[in-house]
């Protein structure tokens, strides 16, 4: 490829702090020096708002990754770049970041409008992405982006931040090992005053959390959504209640809001053996699972149904508190270096768009249920 003309039009590039990227052709490296930098994952980061500054962090305290770009319309956002890191190259142009021959990978950080052309020409300049969440806008979008990454081999990745929490891949393992028996839902809440967003919905700014929780533990695809909800302010739906269908009578549900005078984030799991409570803003003994449950029998010769409730000990498993995009970020440039499948792929961020977008058309029929 051909190194970035930093003439071509269109370029901001505004003294003292905008320069274009160094080529890496013009750069005379040792042999043991060259060998270390093909070990490295150099990356560049588009978008430097709310959820940036956590991606820049994370990524620049990986020893096999080094975050060398960052583009940003604000000139404000990259001031603040370049005053905490030394070494990275900012630019108000996407292009000096997608069309850079020393950069490896790119996460994606901006409104999801536009994830798809960004990661779209971030994939045809050979890129590995790293998208923000929710994945895209349509699920023909989503499509484009996974046949783009699969013909060129490239990791994509969408930013599930949540699966990489040690609260959530504890419950995994305790649904894996059968220890609550066969679930029988999945409740959760997720409110609190603000953020609003100017161009996605509550569903499409706070549910992926929740669903691609839901997605990585529940195995079974969904068979139906239900959505229903308001909005009070800017013609967005800000307070939102999303129901979703499952084959064997489980059933999961999600609150969301913005409106919300408290800050919520619990999520319940029922199943046969044992029911399970996930407080995210306890300081401690975040996950809790409790030896409750309700068994149903029927009375020989008698119609009639015999209702016993068993309620046994409660234990808090230990839960790993490390910092989970850092252990995102970190699993992004193992998959690249190492060529593996990530489990947060585009075809998870997919199946996360489908639910969103059948809650949307459930949304404007006040309710009505959407097959999958």
């Amino acid at each position: 490829m051909a190194p970035v003309d930093s003439t071509l039009p269109g370029m901001h590039f505004g003294p003292p702090y905008f320069q274009p990227l160094p080529r890496r052709d013009n750069l005379k490296l040792s042999n043991q020096l060259q060998e270390k930098v093909e070990d490295m994952v150099n990356i560049g980061v588009i978008g430097y708002g709310y959820w940036g500054p956590n991606i820049v962090r994370n990524f620049s305290g990986l020893p096999d990754c080094k975050v060398i770009a960052v583009c940003d319309q604000s000139s404000a956002a990259l001031q603040h770049v370049l005053a905490s890191y030394a070494g990275i190259t900012c630019t108000r142009d996407a292009r000096d970041i997608f069309m850079s021959t020393d950069i490896d990978a790119v996460a994606v950080v901006t409104p999801v409008s536009t994830h798809y052309e960004l990661a779209r020409q971030c994939l045809d300049h050979g890129k590995h992405v790293f998208v923000e969440k929710p994945f895209t806008a349509t699920v023909a979008q989503a499509e484009a982006l996974i046949e783009r990454a699969d013909k060129k081999h490239l990791t994509l990745m969408v930013d599930h931040t949540f699966l990489f929490t040690g609260a959530v891949r504890k419950m995994k393992e305790l649904l894996d090992q059968h220890i609550l028996g066969t679930l029988h839902y999945y409740d959760s809440v997720r409110v609190n005053l603000g953020l609003f967003q100017h161009d996605i919905n509550v569903l499409w700014d706070l549910a992926p959390h929740d669903l691609s929780i839901m997605d990585y533990l529940i195995a079974t695809p969904p068979e139906a959504v239900v959505a229903t909800g308001a909005s009070h302010f800017n013609g967005l739906e800000d307070v939102a209640y999303l129901t979703i269908y499952f084959p064997n009578n489980t059933i999961a549900h999600m609150h969301v809001n913005w409106l919300s005078p408290v800050k919520v984030r619990t999520t319940l799991i029922g199943g046969e053996h044992k029911m399970l409570v996930w407080n995210d803003l306890a300081a401690d003994e975040k996950v809790k699972v409790y030896d409750k449950g309700v068994s149903v029998t029927t009375k020989q010769g008698v119609y009639e149904l015999l209702v016993s409730y068993r309620s046994g000990d409660m234990w808090a498993p230990k839960v790993e508190q490390t910092e989970a995009l850092r252990v995102e970020a970190k699993y992004f440039i193992d998959c690249i270096l190492h060529n593996k499948k990530p489990v947060n792929d585009g075809q998870a961020g997919r199946r996360i768009v489908h639910l969103l977008a059948a809650a949307d058309r459930s949304l404007k029929k006040r309710g009505r249920i959407v097959q999958l």
